[in-house]
């Protein structure tokens, strides 16, 4: 009789370790560096509410967090009850804003992972205070207001019913007024001037009937830099946390660190002919002989299809361009004018390499649209790798 076959020796146990091409190192220096950018431009006890909605707009929502944590951030902002979850499940106890509309079958669940809703309608007030009627302590909301972004929030004239009612002063708390700038990175300041002014009176008008709540908010990343006026009692830094701004040339006396980069490595490198094709469809053919350098990334890992034949990358310090389509998990790119490179190499999608530098913002230009896109859609299946520790960050600031 045949023995038993052992299982004790898994799958897992039999597979080699996993050392992934693609990596996406998460430097949380230039995080904390970018914390104080934010803390010299804002009034002493201004509360920072940081932004890691969208995965911490594609760095690991989990890591940053847990770093802004370490480095005294008062709370975070997300946009959905799942977002929230996920920060929730990973032990990270501190106040955690919803932003987006939570949907009725939402309200419960959020209530018991102690997320703090963003209440933009009259009927949500009402609806969320039955939610939690129950409890001893009033629940803490935050009240948006639509002073012209034209998306959620309730009108400036329906504030002042909204603080009074019975629903506030007793199962609801509003903690928080806020408000969301349509053009703060604009080259026209009338625009972000009138909102500021409606929310300015509609906070003013609080204060006066003795309602005003503690955390008073509106501006993002491009109002922190550009508009002072703006800071009130608290703030809600994006972008500008992961090292970028949509500024143009009104970029002011600022420096920020971008924290993502992109390694990955060449896996093979073949030369062709003049007259033979990369790639589907045969959107590129070389007009000499060519050495092309194959990457084992693509548009599932983030790298945009839309930079097939037009986007670069730095092998050995240098710009090397990409040919023909970029493809679901391989990218081309030229290395005739790199001598050397071979299997093996780095190559860099975003960040540095000697003395050159790939940016998000770079990447986007390329596209046609911003860097939060680009970082936003890079894929799960790029590890994100943090360094150095939060720990070392901690000991770097003291």
């Amino acid at each position: 009789m045949d023995p038993l076959p052992d299982h004790s020796l898994t799958q897992a146990s039999l597979s080699p370790p996993r050392h992934p091409a693609t990596v996406a190192t998460i430097d949380l220096t230039a995080l904390a560096h970018n914390v104080s950018e934010v803390r010299r431009r804002i009034p002493p006890g201004c509360h920072i509410l940081a932004v890691v909605k969208a995965d911490a707009y594609g760095h690991g929502a989990v890591a940053i967090a847990r770093a802004l944590m370490r480095l005294d951030v008062q709370g975070l902002c997300v946009a959905s009850l799942a977002e929230g979850i996920t920060l929730r499940e990973a032990d990270i106890s501190a106040p955690i804003l919803v932003m987006g509309s939570l949907l009725p079958t939402e309200r419960a669940e959020a209530v018991a992972q102690g997320l703090t809703p963003v209440l933009s309608e009259a009927d949500q007030v009402r609806a969320f205070a039955e939610c939690v009627k129950h409890r001893t302590d009033p629940y803490p909301v935050h009240v948006k207001i639509d002073t012209g972004m034209g998306r959620l929030g309730v009108s400036p004239s329906e504030v002042g019913g909204i603080l009074r009612s019975q629903y506030v002063q007793g199962p609801l708390r509003v903690e928080g007024l806020m408000t969301h700038l349509a053009d703060a990175d604009g080259d026209d300041v009338a625009f972000t001037a009138n909102q500021l002014d409606r929310f300015r009176s509609v906070a003013q008008e609080c204060r006066a009937e003795g309602y005003l709540p503690s955390l008073v908010h509106a501006a993002n990343s491009a109002a922190i830099l550009r508009h002072p006026s703006s800071h009130f009692t608290a703030v809600r830094p994006g972008i500008m946390l992961y090292g970028y701004h949509t500024l143009g040339s009104n970029k002011g006396d600022f420096q920020l660190s971008p924290v993502l980069s992109i390694t990955t490595m060449v896996v093979q490198v073949r030369s062709i002919a003049p007259g033979e094709s990369v790639s589907y469809n045969l959107s590129f053919r070389a007009c000499r002989p060519s050495r092309i350098a194959v990457l084992p990334v693509g548009y599932a890992d983030g790298y945009n299809r839309l930079l097939s034949n037009c986007g670069t990358v730095l092998v050995r310090g240098q710009e090397a361009r990409v040919v023909g389509k970029v493809c679901m998990d391989m990218t081309m790119v030229d290395v005739t004018e790199i001598p050397g490179t071979q299997p093996g190499d780095e190559a860099v999608l975003i960040g540095k390499q000697g003395t050159r530098q790939i940016s998000a913002a770079d990447i986007a230009a390329d596209l046609g649209t911003i860097p939060y896109e680009v970082l936003c859609t890079i894929g799960p299946r790029v590890p994100r790798i943090c360094r150095p520790s939060v720990a070392d960050v901690e000991e770097s600031l003291r």
